[in-house]
């Protein structure tokens, strides 16, 4: 077991930008998310400089953007476009998971768009985040069964590129028959699956589908923004949401990520890395740095030699 905290690389697998002053993020200017309850704390510019600074110290090395709900009614390859004329150091946001309404009749025309943009495209992200309570949800039930959603997702396995998934519990099960049909699709579930229902039927419908989940080895989880399900931002509380990943996926197939700026509605970008260190602490060293660094490079497939620790 582990005998040190970890002090080595970091890849980011989950973080956003967006510059306000473009217009294109209506979400952010005041129609809101309602599952998001009150987002002033973000209503400001997040851009390069920004994310270096929150990240500075923690020794990270590369990161990776997630489309960050570009006005839908345009070219979501405009974001993509956006990202590309951002300076930015070595591999730090070097990778993007964009967006492609995947149901959408020109799904492949918009994904041979954001492909054409940049290189750094990786992958493609759909929310599919449904909820009995309505104001829990942000979609409709059922997207993963949707005959056109499913001709899209065929599109990904073509280019060699990863579906990332911002979903629920009550999706888990959906996910993971999914997942059986399509072993050659590699899946990616953001932010702990959303354990959002903090009561004992809640924490057990998220329990039972990680299990489902993780029983298809073609599923990989990221640990980002924790502290959102956790009663507090404890270690002890943050623990109880990150070790049941841990131990039921395995470290090989979990992934760290801050969800920045997102997550700083409850937590500092240095003591989310700081806490994640701290639990991973009584694993072995391999572990604490595939969870930290090894699984984000293979799976995001970054340059080696762009991400010396």
């Amino acid at each position: 077991m582990g005998e040190r905290r970890y002090a080595g690389p970091i890849i980011d697998a989950h973080h956003h930008l967006w510059d306000l002053s473009l217009g294109r993020h209506p979400w952010l200017a005041g129609q809101g998310i309602g599952a998001l309850g009150d987002i002033g704390y973000l209503r400001r510019d997040y851009l390069i400089a920004d994310l270096l600074a929150d990240m500075a110290g923690q020794g990270v090395t590369g990161s990776v953007h997630v489309e960050a709900l570009w006005d839908r009614s345009r070219d979501p390859a405009e974001e993509t476009a956006w990202l590309e004329g951002l300076d930015r150091p070595g591999q730090i946001a070097g990778r993007y998971i964009a967006s492609v309404p995947l149901a959408a009749a020109n799904a492949e025309a918009t994904l041979e768009r954001q492909l054409a943009a940049s290189p750094r495209v990786i992958g493609v992200r759909e929310t599919i985040r449904w909820h009995p309570d309505p104001a829990r949800r942000w979609t409709e039930h059922q997207v993963l069964a949707d005959p056109a959603w499913r001709r899209g997702l065929a599109l990904l396995r073509r280019h060699g590129l990863v579906l990332e998934l911002l979903m629920n519990p009550y999706q888990a099960q959906d996910l993971a028959a999914l997942a059986a049909e399509h072993p050659e699709q590699r899946f990616i579930v953001n932010h702990c699956g959303s354990p959002l229902d903090r009561d004992a039927e809640g924490l057990a419908r998220w329990r039972d589908g990680l299990r489902a989940m993780a029983a298809r080895p073609n599923i990989a989880i990221k640990l980002s923004n924790a502290s959102a399900y956790a009663p507090d931002t404890s270690v002890e509380a943050l623990r109880q949401v990150v070790l049941p990943i841990l131990e039921i996926f395995g470290p090989a197939r979990c992934l760290f990520g801050t969800d920045f700026p997102v997550a700083r509605r409850t937590m500092t970008y240095a003591a989310i890395c700081d806490s994640i260190r701290t639990i991973l602490q009584p694993f072995t060293a391999a572990e604490q740095r595939a969870v930290f660094h090894d699984n984000a490079a293979r799976i995001y497939n970054f340059p080696e030699q762009d991400l010396t620790s």
